[in-house]
């Protein structure tokens, strides 16, 4: 075997999961490796996820935007960029990103391996890149922070040029006249969105009662009536039973006996980890559904010195919760665990309009018994919405009847991941600190969309 090197950590991936742990471990003194097999680093995230489809979406806000603008209009300005073209936004992104990425590792001294990597045992690990020869890692602890792909059944043949998946469709050379899109999840919401943005024709399939149950009932409702009135037709409780690829266009047969014919297939149904060829199984270690490890509260798998965090540990889909996941094992395996990391992490999804909650939905609340009000602030009031022609959506805060403890924010509309800060950074105070007051007796700049904290906070205490 060839000689192997030696590190105190060694982190397979370098996604937000790889470079949170790889960072955090670094900069507390350990000797740190990185593997990756990319070309570059900052994984899926950067290289075919969230950089490559946010910069799309913006692309399209901006070429939309333009065209609803009555000044534009009557100026004769009308803006028609294809698919591919609005795609090219991204790559000079995705290379900046790379270019500081890169840095990070550099600076810190981290050692970056280029390969593909498997376990011999529970502290060695073999990096394979193309040729014969290994290069070995040896590491008191280890990270697998691998990511996620997209789900791809068996018998759908992704080879076909009109059948895409959430990794693929980035791929799309002309903008298609109609697409079905056959999960109704994050992904799948936003490229509705996106596409209906496009003037697209859009069928989204979804396999559940309603679109995203995880998030506060009002938020689905708005999201559900704001994308059937922009032309997105949903369909419920619907499963496929097979797919019909032709020469000019695909088919979608739901076993409920529905046909849903369009231009393109976008298939969104779920993800699974990056597992494989890891020669997890030869530890002991047992990928559960989807391929994902599991773990437990400290991000550790059976084996106790083999960490895994973000997506292919399935706690979480998001690019930022996956951060500090990578950053709370890393802090496990230092000794200690900083629980307040991976404690009320918001979640941001990129339909238009925006969507971000942090806490608990009322639904939650409700179950558990916990006497709650709540205080909602309109865009359509705010003045800063008002001269922005962004009045769709709504804050909404949940606090505690007696304590005034803020509970849950959840906001949708223009800049909604942004804002929700505001109220993630109050309720994470102890004590009286985080209350509904703050809020009643804080001076917010006007106009701005920040105001609708004063404004959703008075709605609230009125209630009282």
């Amino acid at each position: 075997m060839s000689s192997t090197r030696s590190f105190d950590v060694a982190v397979i991936g370098t996604g937000p999961a790889g470079e949170g742990a790889a960072m955090q471990c670094v900069k507390s003194g350990k000797s740190v490796a990185a593997i990756e097999c990319m070309p570059h680093v900052g994984g899926n995230c950067t290289h075919l996820g969230t950089i490559p489809s946010k910069s799309l979406r913006y692309a399209i806000y901006v070429m939309t935007s333009a065209n609803n603008n009555p000044l534009f209009r009557e100026a004769g300005v009308s803006l028609d960029f294809t698919f591919a073209q609005l795609r090219k936004s991204a790559t000079s992104v995705i290379e900046r990103q790379v270019s500081m990425r890169q840095r990070f590792y550099d600076r810190n001294d981290v050692e970056l391996i280029c390969g593909r990597a498997s376990f011999i045992d529970a502290h060695t690990i073999a990096v394979k890149n193309g040729g014969a020869e290994c290069e070995y890692v040896s590491a008191e602890s280890i990270v697998i922070a691998t990511g996620a792909k997209p789900f791809r059944p068996l018998d759908l043949d992704f080879s076909h040029p009109r059948i895409f998946d959430s990794d693929t469709i980035l791929n799309l050379k002309e903008t298609p006249h109609s697409i079905t899109i056959y999960g109704a999840g994050v992904i799948g919401c936003e490229y509705a969105s996106m596409f209906r943005n496009l003037d697209v024709k859009v069928n989204l399939v979804n396999t559940r009662e309603k679109l995203l149950e995880f998030l506060d009932d009002e938020i689905i409702d708005a999201l559900s009536y704001h994308l059937r009135d922009r032309g997105v037709l949903i369909r419920h409780m619907e499963t496929c039973e097979r797919v019909e690829p032709r020469d000019k266009e695909v088919i979608l047969h739901l076993k409920s006996g529905k046909q849903l014919k369009s231009d393109v297939l976008l298939w969104a149904a779920g993800r699974v980890g990056n597992s494989d060829g890891l020669n997890l199984e030869h530890l002991g270690i047992v990928p559960g559904h989807r391929k994902l490890i599991p773990v437990n509260e400290k991000y550790q798998t059976t084996v106790p010195n083999i960490y895994a965090a973000g997506d292919v540990a399935g706690k979480s889909s998001l690019a930022s919760a996956a951060y500090v996941e990578g950053r709370f094992a890393a802090t496990s395996i230092l000794g200690h665990a900083e629980y307040e990391l991976v404690r009320d992490v918001p979640t941001g999804i990129y339909t238009s309009p925006e969507i971000s909650s942090v806490g608990k939905t009322e639904r939650q609340l409700t179950q558990d018994k916990v006497p709650y009000e709540v205080g909602h602030a309109l865009f359509k009031s705010l003045a800063r919405g008002q001269i922005t022609n962004q009045t769709v959506g709504m804050l909404k805060l949940l606090f505690h009847r007696e304590t005034l403890q803020i509970l849950g924010v959840h906001c949708f509309g223009a800049n909604a991941a942004e804002i929700i800060h505001i109220g993630q950074a109050i309720m994470a105070q102890k004590g009286e600190a985080n209350s509904l007051l703050y809020f009643i007796n804080t001076t917010f700049n006007y106009p701005t969309m920040a105001e609708a904290y004063r404004v959703a906070a008075l709605n609230g205490y009125n209630r009282l």
